[in-house]
């Protein structure tokens, strides 16, 4: 399928709406927590089982996006977000099949694998096409796209909620969620499929820099630069302290306030959700927009750094003031939001515009390793203090601690990114953009 290229006069405002559509579809799998107390108790799971297909989902985003980058580059934004409705909206389907079959195996198989590389891929597809699009404004840029993907949960976790209310949550009834979730996302990611355009020439913008001007690094290149590395641990530092508290973050509420006088309901813990995901959502357009200000690395300190603060908030005193508490996890999942918006832009800086997609696409392979980290440490330490007789907040306290510890990493890892060495430059860019075109790096 070949790139749709822009005719004369098209305007660049209507690529973002074009990857609104993916973004706001696969962010779904923000809400999944939504989903996990329905299957504990209709298939008989524990914290930590129901959390495999949110885990499998995000190692199989990481590893679609690192192994699909360069062909998401190669073959154009319109490929890869048909891809992406394709893998997403099937691995819906297959699990609708295993829940109402209660074949617990083929959910995991269904949003896990299958729907993971639909995120993956429909995660990447429209970064690199941003980027060429406003170059002038790259954190702005992604930060409206990914804003979709942080934002997709504030959409489905009332809708899902809702769904599983009128069908019920046993297994018949989580299986119809599904599939309205899997027919309705197919419908939406269309949009964008139909919509989306690649800039004509190196000048999409009528000012600002030129696509290829300044630094040129080639996705082969980046990834033996200590600068990707840097970067990939504060990715994942900076993801794995958010994503665990947001796959489990309707039961943790629900645990934190369980002892009050006034215990958090289950619509209640759903709208909390729908809270951190337009946090989620809000930071990845407003922190991405302030880093074009103030620049990537220090607002890469205030993810970090404040991050660790509202950690220590909750740990210590989240569980004497429910304003307090939700509060400080809408700030951590803003941070967490913004970090996934500005990494492009810090891509960019340091790497260019030339490979960008792929060394984006190999980046998210953090997001693969968090994905697994974050609920893992969660679920597990919930699991264990919860076996010890131990309830309520106290279920979550190492957590935190441990999460704490993680961000400060990723704080002295983000204090070592420099200016990639001119021995990993390409030397000529348009002339290496040629050569790409015509033989494409693989994969």
């Amino acid at each position: 399928m070949s790139p749709p290229v822009a005719p004369p006069g098209w305007s660049r405002w209507l690529v973002p709406p074009a990857a609104l559509s993916v973004h706001l579809s696969i962010g779904q799998a923000y809400a999944w927590s939504v989903f996990k107390p329905p299957l504990e108790s209709a298939l008989g799971l524990s914290g930590t089982q129901s959390a495999l297909p949110f885990q499998l989902a995000i190692v199989m985003l990481g590893l679609s996006a690192a192994f699909g980058g360069t062909l998401v580059e190669r073959n154009g934004p319109r490929w890869a977000m048909t891809v992406a409705l394709v893998c997403f909206s099937s691995g819906f389907l297959v699990s609708a099949l295993g829940a109402a079959t209660e074949q617990y195996w083929l959910i995991v198989l269904g949003y896990g694998f299958v729907g993971g590389t639909g995120l993956g891929i429909g995660y990447i597809s429209p970064v690199s096409t941003l980027i060429k699009w406003f170059p002038d404004r790259p954190g702005m840029a992604t930060g409206i796209a990914i804003m979709g993907f942080g934002g997709g949960a504030l959409i489905a976790s009332p809708w899902s909620a809702q769904m599983l209310k009128s069908f019920g949550s046993d297994s018949s009834g989580i299986a119809l969620a599904f599939l309205v979730h899997g027919l309705s996302y197919a419908v939406f990611m269309t949009l964008g499929v139909l919509l989306v355009r690649v800039p004509r020439g190196e000048r999409p913008a009528a000012s600002g820099p030129s696509a290829l001007d300044g630094v040129q690094v080639s996705a082969r290149s980046a990834v033996r630069t200590p600068q990707f590395w840097c970067l990939w641990i504060v990715l994942c530092m900076n993801v794995t302290a958010g994503i665990g508290i947001l796959e489990k973050a309707a039961p943790m509420i629900t645990d934190f306030f369980a002892d009050g006088s006034t215990p958090v309901t289950a619509s209640a813990a759903a709208g909390f959700v729908a809270l951190l995901s337009a946090a989620n959502m809000a930071g990845r357009i407003g922190w991405s927009s302030t880093s074009d200000l103030i620049g990537r690395k220090n607002i890469y300190r205030v993810y970090l750094g404040v991050g660790a603060l509202m950690y220590a908030l909750i740990a210590w005193l989240g569980d004497s003031s429910k304003p307090l508490f939700v509060l400080s996890a809408l700030v951590i999942l803003s941070f967490y939001g913004g970090g996934f918006a500005t990494v492009p832009a810090y891509l960019k800086d340091l790497f260019g515009t030339y490979q960008v997609g792929a060394i984006h696409g190999r980046l998210l392979t953090a997001w693969s390793t968090a994905g697994v980290l974050g609920p893992l440490i969660v679920n597990r330490i919930a699991d264990h203090q919860e076996a010890a007789g131990r309830h309520g907040s106290s279920l979550y306290g190492l957590s935190f601690l441990i999460m704490i510890g993680l961000l400060a990493v990723g704080f002295v890892a983000n204090e070592f990114v420099r200016p990639v060495h001119a021995r990993h430059h390409v030397p000529a860019p348009r002339e290496a953009a040629d050569v790409a075109r015509q033989q494409p790096e693989s994969a």
